[in-house]
C-alpha cells in the first residue's frame, strides 16, 4: 500500500513565492501534500485525473486550481493522450499573508479565498484562460513588483465567478473559524458523537437556544444548515474509512452515523460525484492512499 507523500518544496524561506513552468507528456508525481499554498494552471491535458483531498475528477483541456496547505493532491495521466501538457505552478508560504494583515477590510476577499482553498478550489475555464497571461508574466517578473502582482492575481481570483469547492468533506479535526464559543462547542460535540443519532433538539438544548433560533443562528454563521454540517463531518470520516479500511460500504455507513444505506449513498454521491463503491475503486485504481 502506498502512503501519502509529504513534499519538501524548493521554495526557500528567503523567497515569498516561486513559479515553475514546464512542458511534459504525462504526470508522474505521486499523491502528496506540503505546507505551502499552490496555484496550478494546467492546459492541454484533457482526460488526466485530478485528486484533491477526497475529490476525484477527469479534467478538461484547461483548468486552474488553488490548493491550501497540507491538502493531499495529485494529477495522473489517466486517459490523457497529449504530449505537450503545459503546467504553471505557483507556490507561496502559508505565512506570506499573516492573519492580522488579512484581517483588514480591503483584504477580506483574499482571506476568504485562502480559507476556502484548504478544501481545494477549481476556477472556471473562462477564468483559467483569462488569468493565464498574468501567470506567464510572473515567470519573468522579479522583486517587489512580483509580490504585488501575485496579490493582484489572488484578488482577481477571489471575485471570479463559478468557483467550485472540490473536497466537500470537512477535514476531520477542522472547526470553522467562526469566533463563537457556542458553535465551537457544537462542532466539538459532533466530532465526539457523530457515530450515533444526533437531533437538532439535543444540540439546541445544549447551547440553551430554541430549535428555530438555533437553526437560524447556525445557518447565518456557517452558511450551511446543521444537518448539512453534520453530514459533512460524517462523510469525511466515511471517506477516510473507504480508503484506509476493508469494511463494507454498509459497515462504514453505520459506523459513521448513517442508519440508512440508501441515504448514505445519496449524500456521498452528492458531495463527491460518485458512489462510495466507485470512490473506493477509483482510489485503488490510482494506487494512492492517505
Amino acid at each position: 500500500m502506498h502512503t501519502l507523500y509529504r513534499e519538501v518544496t524548493p521554495l526557500s524561506s528567503d523567497d515569498c513565492f516561486m513559479v515553475f513552468s514546464r512542458i511534459k507528456s504525462g504526470f508522474d508525481f505521486p499523491l502528496h501534500c506540503h505546507d505551502e499554498f499552490e496555484l496550478n494552471l494546467i492546459t492541454h491535458a484533457r482526460g488526466a485525473k485530478r485528486i484533491v483531498g477526497f475529490h476525484m475528477s477527469e479534467i478538461d483541456d484547461a483548468e486552474l486550481v488553488l490548493i491550501g496547505g497540507n491538502l493531499p493532491h495529485a494529477w495522473f495521466t489517466h486517459h490523457c493522450k497529449s504530449s505537450e501538457i503545459h503546467e504553471i505552478t505557483i507556490q507561496f508560504h502559508k505565512d506570506l499573508f499573516d492573519e492580522k494583515f488579512l484581517g483588514r477590510n480591503q483584504l477580506s476577499g483574499i482571506k476568504s479565498l485562502l480559507q476556502r482553498s484548504h478544501q481545494g478550489i477549481l476556477f472556471s475555464k473562462e477564468t483559467a484562460h483569462k488569468i493565464k497571461p498574468r501567470l506567464e508574466s510572473l515567470i519573468s517578473c522579479k522583486g517587489f513588483n512580483s509580490v504585488l502582482e501575485l496579490m493582484s492575481v489572488l484578488q482577481e481570483l477571489s471575485v471570479s465567478p463559478d468557483m467550485q469547492i472540490l473536497s466537500q468533506a470537512t477535514p476531520l479535526n477542522n472547526t470553522p473559524d467562526l469566533k463563537s464559543r457556542r458553535l465551537e462547542r457544537v462542532f466539538d460535540f459532533i466530532r465526539l458523537n457523530y457515530t450515533r443519532e444526533i437531533s437538532l433538539k439535543e444540540v439546541s438544548d445544549m447551547v440553551n437556544m430554541p430549535e428555530v433560533s438555533f437553526s437560524r443562528f447556525f445557518k447565518k454563521r456557517t452558511g450551511r444548515t446543521f444537518i448539512e454540517s453534520l453530514n459533512d463531518i460524517r462523510i469525511g470520516h466515511a471517506t477516510r474509512m473507504l480508503i484506509n479500511t476493508t469494511h463494507t460500504i454498509s459497515e462504514i455507513s453505520y459506523k459513521c452515523g448513517f442508519n440508512n444505506l440508501s441515504y448514505f449513498n445519496r449524500i456521498f454521491k452528492r458531495k463527491n460525484g460518485c458512489t462510495p463503491s466507485e470512490f473506493r475503486e477509483n482510489y485503488m485504481d490510482s494506487k494512492v492512499y492517505v
